[in-house]
């Protein structure tokens, strides 16, 4: 088990007061039998009202509103994790899909439908092209071999880049520029596995990853398949890897662009454009004995999305 803090800074400047539309954090780690959350802390200036529920996806989502305009928004999240993913390759696939390609019981395929669907349909034949140099209908290889092979091939053969663009590149971009980001990567290989009828999703959170000067954190993105047995299983296309104790979760869905963690909106006039600033830190702390829970970094434009509406 590892123990971690998240510090996570979303800072927003503005030459002018603005109004603040409602805003929508997923910010909060995913808690289940791997993660658990010891404490959470939330801070956020302009004075504000949350409400927090929890959306389709068992996400946590904090809904925001604000009273008064400002010239600044800040929003500072601190959470104290238990991280127990310290085996991510001791799991035991059901017998009947321990070998690729097998079809999913009946009882499971309907819950999976969304994510069985192509979130980019006409990249499918791009998509197709480059995934049959590792499999090819009627060949039988095992599944997690069949993954691994296709993980690990994104993370050779594309050149990583940190993309100042918001949003997500298709997958045809992907493979016509040669290169992406985490984001881009976990797309692809999503958009892989639904071609072949294994149920995938994408998943953003952070990682504890080398130092820089900025801390050990960076903002993240993988995907994860839905196998028969273990469940959803985690892999990074970025770095090759399974997910394991590394990887915080934070939001799970079926298209990589519809959760940010942190989006909204601003009306306003500007004399110059709103300037963003983030500072993660994801530290590894002593381990203590479990208490009852409360309530390659860099960060890239996708984790705030902010539209403005000019007044």
């Amino acid at each position: 088990m590892r123990r971690m803090r998240i510090e996570h800074t979303t800072t927003y400047t503005y030459s002018d007061p603005v109004d603040f539309g409602t805003h929508r954090l997923l910010l909060r780690p995913r808690e289940g039998h791997d993660i658990r959350i010891e404490t959470s802390k939330l801070e956020i200036d302009p004075k504000y009202t949350i409400h927090w529920h929890r959306d389709a996806y068992n996400n946590s989502v904090g809904v925001v509103t604000f009273s008064k305009p400002a010239a600044r928004l800040k929003i500072f999240s601190e959470t104290v994790i238990q991280n127990y993913e310290d085996a991510p390759l001791d799991f035991i696939v059901a017998e009947y899909a321990v070998n690729f390609p097998f079809h999913y019981d009946p009882t499971e395929r309907t819950g999976l439908m969304p994510f069985l669907l192509s979130v980019y349909p006409d990249d499918s034949f791009r998509v197709r092209d480059w995934l049959f140099q590792f499999w090819k209908p009627g060949q039988v290889i095992e599944t997690y071999v069949f993954l691994d092979i296709l993980n690990k091939s994104i993370s050779n053969q594309f050149g990583y880049m940190v993309r100042e663009e918001p949003g997500v590149q298709s997958p045809a971009a992907t493979l016509s520029g040669n290169t992406g980001s985490c984001r881009d990567f976990a797309t692809l290989f999503m958009e892989a596995c639904r071609y072949v009828g294994l149920a995938a999703r994408f998943v953003s959170g952070y990682l504890h990853c080398e130092p820089t000067e900025k801390g050990h954190g960076a903002t993240h993105a993988w995907a994860e398949v839905y196998l028969p047995g273990p469940g959803w299983k985690g892999f990074d296309p970025t770095s090759g890897e399974l997910v394991g104790n590394n990887h915080i979760p934070v939001a799970v869905n079926r298209h990589p662009e519809a959760v940010p963690p942190i989006s909204g909106s601003f009306m306003g006039k500007l004399s110059q454009p709103p300037a963003m600033e983030v500072d993660l830190r994801v530290t590894e702390l002593d381990q203590k004995k479990p208490t009852a829970p409360s309530f390659q970094a860099d960060t890239e434009k996708w984790a705030s999305k902010t539209t403005a509406t000019a007044s």
